[in-house]
């Protein structure tokens, strides 16, 4: 039978009628004659309650702990699935990580899927189990430890689980019907695309785009796994939900097929830092053994032997880059005179292959930003991509400018 990958985020299960809603829709795929490997969140809001527990119980946490009692919450999703569709009379089996199991590294609430062997489940699948609930965002170490895969670590499960298994299609089914030219609660005018590229939507999802975890979309690129998000609130079609597909699959598309943003993000300087061979290597080594995730990085013209280093991170991260600054600057690895955090700024994104073969999209952006009088403190850019940090307060403006300004509310 061929085998179809169906994802259920956390607003999908988030009660037991949600449950049984989503259990029709894989009721009505292995009426259609497919076996499914459904992939489960926890419901919605326990993995913050658990983490919040954990954070209480031991702020300086094991991490082996702490994955033992998060990893919980899709247990008990994956085991109501199951009961539910029992109840349907449909063959079905819930399964933990380490059951199927799902390899991964030991690093701990940040593990990496290295395997997942689909022996087992096909002997069930043989064997007359129609359907395979798996707990999503959980695996298990070498060592024999539940571990967790970061936060959307459940999007990256189905994808992987769809490659293992060479599934026809992996659909997440989430609160959103697909991928908008933009977030409709900021721009009313947003479109829901019907398609679009693995790099396109790489990018969103890294830049802030929340449909799909970053890492879901680099596993389905480098798989070539067809995705398809949709929504678990509506009825569906067979065209229904935005597809992720190679370049190749779209005939034609926009110059920029979205608009993305971060408001969650902090804009650091050192002041004065000696300039000398090496100093960058030195400066961002340090950020990323604190766990730093830098995104830009402006680095002034040098005088008298100075410059200035400027760099991005989230917010919440901003405590660390100081500290992890401030000890390199206290052991005499660097030398600045000063260290400035801004977090009052936001990122704001425009993405789209068709810069590829399109001149003009960085003019164009910048004088719709500079007409509405909003002023441009860094700037960064890809071959699809062009990224720009500005003041919070003119976040949302500048995405509905910018959205407008390309017309993305028209399709190609």
């Amino acid at each position: 039978m061929p085998v179809l990958v169906m994802k259920f985020g956390g607003t999908s299960v988030a009660t037991l009628d949600r449950i049984r809603r989503a259990a029709k829709r894989v009721g009505v795929e292995v009426a259609k004659g497919y076996d499914v490997i459904v992939i489960v969140s926890a419901m919605s809001g326990k993995t913050n309650e658990l983490v919040g527990w954990v954070n209480e119980t031991s702020p300086l946490h094991d991490a082996r702990e702490y994955d033992a009692v998060v990893s919980s919450g899709e247990n008990v999703t994956a085991g109501l699935m199951a009961l539910t569709l029992q109840e349907m009379d449909i063959p079905a089996r819930s399964w933990q990580g380490w059951q199927v199991p799902v390899r991964t590294t030991s690093a701990h609430s940040a593990a990496r899927i290295e395997e997942i062997p689909p022996a087992n489940i096909m002997a069930k699948f043989a064997e007359g189990m129609k359907v395979a609930v798996v707990a999503g965002f959980q695996g298990v170490s070498p060592e024999g430890r539940i571990t967790t895969l970061g936060r959307g670590g459940s999007d990256t499960t189905a994808v992987a689980f769809a490659a293992a298994f060479e599934a026809e299609r992996c659909d997440i089914y989430t609160d959103v019907d697909g991928v908008y030219t933009t977030d409709p609660r900021v721009e009313a005018k947003a479109r829901k695309l019907d398609k679009i590229a693995f790099e396109e939507m790489l990018e969103l999802a890294s830049l802030g785009a929340k449909v799909l975890q970053t890492r879901s979309v680099e596993l389905a690129m480098r798989y070539k796994v067809k995705l398809r998000v949709l929504s678990s609130f509506e009825e569906q079609s067979d065209d229904a939900g935005t597809l992720v597909c190679d370049e190749e699959e779209i005939m034609e598309s926009n110059v920029v097929a979205g608009v993305a943003f971060s408001r969650d993000e902090a804009k650091m300087t050192l002041v004065s830092v000696a300039d000398r061979p090496g100093i960058a290597a030195t400066i961002f080594t340090a950020l990323s053994e604190a766990g730093v995730n830098v995104d830009m990085i402006v680095q002034n013209i040098s005088e008298e032997g100075r410059t200035d280093m400027t760099w991005s991170c989230p917010v919440d991260q901003v405590k660390r880059a100081e500290k992890a600054m401030s000890d390199a600057l206290a052991d005499g690895v660097i030398n600045f005179s000063e260290m400035l955090a801004d977090t009052n700024v936001a990122k704001v994104s425009v993405v789209g292959i068709g810069m590829r073969s399109h001149t003009g999209v960085a003019a164009k952006m910048f004088q719709v930003l500079s007409n509405e009088g909003i002023n441009i403190q860094v700037i960064t850019t890809s071959e699809i991509k062009i990224s720009v940090l500005i003041d919070r307060k003119y976040m949302e403006l500048a995405v509905q400018a910018l959205h407008d300004a390309f017309e993305l509310d028209k399709a190609a």
